[in-house]
């Protein structure tokens, strides 16, 4: 994988970036900035080269439409990178042909806007392409998405990986061969995303620990009662776990009106929200002694505001951090729950990916990492 440090030339060439500035945004507002931070030092690396840049993005919203990224550029220039925003790519390879200086950045729009970027269009691609003379990827969170825009431009010209993107491949490579004690925390939900996970790291991790709306399917499988909480709905063989003395579960749970109970005492109206006291006490144990931890995904539901848990967790990993583990995570909610903390700094590694983060800790490598050659 080549690496902007490989560039030969920097001065005047027209670089395109692909990042990932696909954030949280309220009331025209950029709420939660981690992923632009992150990108911030491969722009400023190739401003500081006097390269002339042009950020590619998307952005899609709860509903699954894709708002506008100028709340996005409007933060870029509020950290220090001024951006000019354009709207199409017509106007954008007219203002790099005439007016675009050395150091500049411009931000186009919402790259989901254009047909062809789902699609893999080869002709949007090209049009893409023809925009610059060398391709950018720093953006690991799409890089599991074959889109334009992620693989069809580093097929026509040259491409390289951002320095974030390459932190994201070395760091979470790490996992392949970790030291050990070895501990997996796998959270969250959607099994279907998370099987091929759990099925490789049974075979790597000394404990892995199943949190999260996963672990209600484990206590169904066990014959406990769960009453209304979320299940996979997936024909999925559970029972091939149920022995294997390196899963754990959670012990005590917390319902939706804050009562704790054990994991085998849940009522038929009750519904899981949370992992319990005991639990987080028992994790917490199995941490101590852990010299490489892996965690993706909230212990609970962390969108409805049952955070608890996971707080308490990203704590108990930080604290072992500094204690000299190492510790990769991800995820999308599991990232907010550290950046809430102000911890991020105690961590070794925060992926900026999620499902990326999954498919390729499941694969090692994605599509859009393989095209860089």
């Amino acid at each position: 994988m080549r690496s902007i440090r490989d560039i030969k030339y920097y001065e005047g060439v027209r670089i395109l970036i692909r990042a990932d500035f696909n954030v949280p945004v309220r009331n025209e507002v950029v709420v939660d900035d981690f992923r632009i931070r992150m990108a911030l030092e491969t722009i400023d690396f190739l401003r500081e080269k006097k390269a002339k840049i042009i950020l590619v993005s998307h952005m899609e919203a709860v509903d699954g439409t894709n708002p506008s990224l100028k709340p996005v550029a409007n933060k870029l220039t509020e950290l220090g990178c001024p951006v000019t925003f354009m709207t199409n790519v017509r106007e954008v390879n007219e203002y790099v042909e005439n007016r675009l200086g050395n150091g500049e950045c411009i931000l186009l729009e919402n790259i989901r806007n254009f047909e062809g970027e789902k699609k893999n269009d080869p002709q949007f691609a090209a049009e893409l392409a023809s925009l610059a003379d060398i391709y950018v990827n720093e953006a690991f969170p799409v890089c599991h998405r074959e889109h334009a825009s992620v693989v069809g431009v580093p097929k026509i010209i040259e491409g390289y990986a951002g320095l974030q993107l390459e932190r994201e491949v070395s760091n979470l490579s790490k996992a392949f061969n970790p030291e050990h004690p070895f501990v997996f925390i796998l959270g969250g939900a959607k099994f279907e995303t998370k099987l091929p996970l759990l099925e490789k790291f049974l075979h790597i991790a000394d404990k892995v620990f199943v949190g999260g709306a996963l672990s209600n399917d484990f206590f169904r499988t066990k014959g406990y009662e769960i009453g209304k909480s979320t299940v996979s709905k997936g024909d999925f063989d559970f029972a091939k776990y149920m022995n294997n003395a390196k899963i754990l579960i959670p012990s005590d749970i917390v319902n939706e009106n804050n009562q704790t109970k054990a994991a085998d005492g849940v009522g038929s109206e009750d519904k899981i929200m949370d992992a319990g006291v005991r639990t987080i006490e028992e994790l917490g144990n199995v941490i101590s002694s852990a010299q490489f931890i892996l965690w993706n995904g909230p212990l609970g539901l962390y969108e409805d505001g049952y955070r608890g848990a996971t707080l308490e967790l990203a704590k108990i990993i930080a604290e072992r951090t500094r204690g000299g583990a190492t510790s990769v995570v991800g995820g999308g909610d599991t990232v907010a729950a550290i950046e809430t903390l102000g911890i991020t700094k105690h961590f070794t590694f925060v992926s900026t990916g999620g499902g990326a983060m999954l498919d390729f800790l499941a694969k090692g490598s994605l599509p859009g990492i393989a095209v860089l050659g």
